[in-house]
């Protein structure tokens, strides 16, 4: 009678056989090969495409195809049996990671040494990239207009990049300061060298690293201006612990569930139309023609209906919307042992719990919240517990300790049901985030019994 009235968290582990541990070693093997080559958001989608051509998927497929905004959305569809007038079921997330991106008119010299000037991107602890190796990916335009793909840091014999910190011996005013304050944004400059060019008189590292840069891309310092360059941590991904159950690296936030949703779609049996669609722009707001917030869902569902021989109207498109079930695929912050205070325990995030369902985030007051409705969660914990996923619900901390925001909002304006759910993190937004190898594999489950719903 105790277990049948009261709502107990399992540990995710503690259900598996020998069999069952090996598939999620598995499957946690193939995600570490994933997030290696994935340091980027146009990375991640060039890795799942080809993942995806693979299994059959083709820009003009039939019943499987993809569909690529910009160069850094994509959306990957399986059609159903089930028209898509009666809705679609779609899994939303995002595969840009917070960074540190290069400024459009970067190059300088100082001192002797020459520094890429940088503006941060998303919320980062500052102090975090400094004093460490650090790897530069990206796209530059050249005056030509060829596109030069930048990679440098991560393969084998590459020289890295760094962001100097200042010595302990003399940060008595540093150390002052508050934490905030201590790590000034406009000072995260990126040393790229200090070998001068002979014969010239005036900033001759700069124009030695210019040369280089001749050199080996032909880009000239105006191409800086029409460039995409990330810094991001230098380093592999690895399994972490005596037992190997973490997988630890950068961009776990939020490319584990871009990972889980298009690889669950690609095992999915479906009978509805089924999506999982990659968005960007989420850490700064959503913003701009690839964020959730662009038109491109809309898109998506044009291209939809076209190929299933409807006519792409306005009111079929909104009965195509309003019809829907979304989930906003994004993580959530694990209970760490040594910040507990900042948690409210009985709903927050065990780690190797399962995926967790959130059903509100925001700031404070529940500010700037999707909040789902009790109708929502019943059916979506409904379909868990018919398919043997572990779960747990959450919420992002204390009431008044933070907060922070998804894409749920976004994709509910469309008048969809909207829910957030993902696998909690330790050390979310660092360079080194935590994932326990169970909750990654709930949360491929969940995802593939989401995709599969009869209803």
């Amino acid at each position: 009678m105790k277990n049948e009235i009261l709502y107990l968290r399992k540990n995710g582990w503690e259900k598996y056989d020998s069999k069952g541990i090996n598939e999620i070693f598995d499957y946690g093997k193939d995600y570490i090969e994933f997030l290696k080559n994935s340091k980027t958001e146009r990375l991640t989608l060039q890795y799942l495409k080809k993942l995806a051509e693979k299994k059959g998927y083709s820009e003009d497929g039939k019943e499987k195809f993809y569909l690529i905004n910009k160069g850094k959305n994509i959306a990957f569809v399986n059609l159903g049996n089930v028209s898509p007038l009666k809705g679609i079921k779609l899994i939303g997330s995002h595969s840009d990671a917070p960074r540190i991106d290069i400024k459009q008119n970067p190059l300088y010299e100082k001192e002797g040494i020459a520094h890429f000037k940088t503006h941060y991107y998303g919320g980062i602890k500052k102090y975090h990239y400094l004093a460490r190796p650090l790897s530069l990916y990206g796209v530059v335009i050249r005056k030509d207009g060829k596109r030069i793909d930048i990679s440098v840091g991560d393969k084998e014999g590459d020289p890295v990049f760094t962001i100097n910190d200042l010595l302990p011996h003399l940060s008595k005013t540093q150390y002052e300061r508050n934490l905030k304050e201590a790590f000034e944004g406009e000072k995260l400059n990126i040393i790229v060298g200090s070998i001068p060019l002979k014969r010239e008189k005036e900033n001759p590292v700069k124009k030695m690293i210019l040369k280089i840069l001749n050199e080996k891309y032909g880009i000239v310092e105006e191409d800086f201006i029409s460039s995409e360059l990330e810094i991001v941590p230098q380093g592999s991904v690895f399994e972490v612990g005596f037992d190997r159950s973490f997988v630890g690296g950068y961009g776990h936030d939020d490319r584990i569930c871009s990972f889980t949703s298009t690889t669950a779609l690609f095992n999915a049996k479906n009978r509805y139309t089924v999506c999982s669609v990659l968005f960007d722009k989420e850490e700064v707001g959503s913003t701009g023609a690839t964020g959730a917030r662009s038109l491109f869902l809309e898109d998506l569902v044009i291209e939809i209906l076209k190929r299933k021989e409807i006519k792409p109207t306005y009111e079929n498109i909104r009965e195509v919307l309003k019809n829907s079930d979304f989930i906003s695929a994004d993580v959530s912050a694990g209970i760490d042992p040594d910040f507990q205070e900042v948690h409210e325990k009985q709903n927050g995030a065990k780690i190797g719990y399962g995926v967790v369902i959130t059903k509100f985030t925001g700031s404070g007051g529940k500010s700037g919240a999707n909040d789902a409705n009790a109708e929502y969660l019943f059916k979506i914990k409904e379909i868990f517990n018919k398919n043997d996923v572990t779960w747990q619900t959450a919420e992002l901390g204390k009431v008044d300790a933070g907060g922070g925001g998804t894409i749920a909002g976004f994709l509910a304006f469309y008048n969809a049901n909207v829910i957030d759910c993902g696998p909690a993190l330790l050390g979310m937004h660092s360079p080194f985030e935590l994932v326990s190898k169970v909750d990654l594999f709930e949360t491929f489950k969940a995802y593939r019994s989401f995709y599969e719903s009869k209803e």
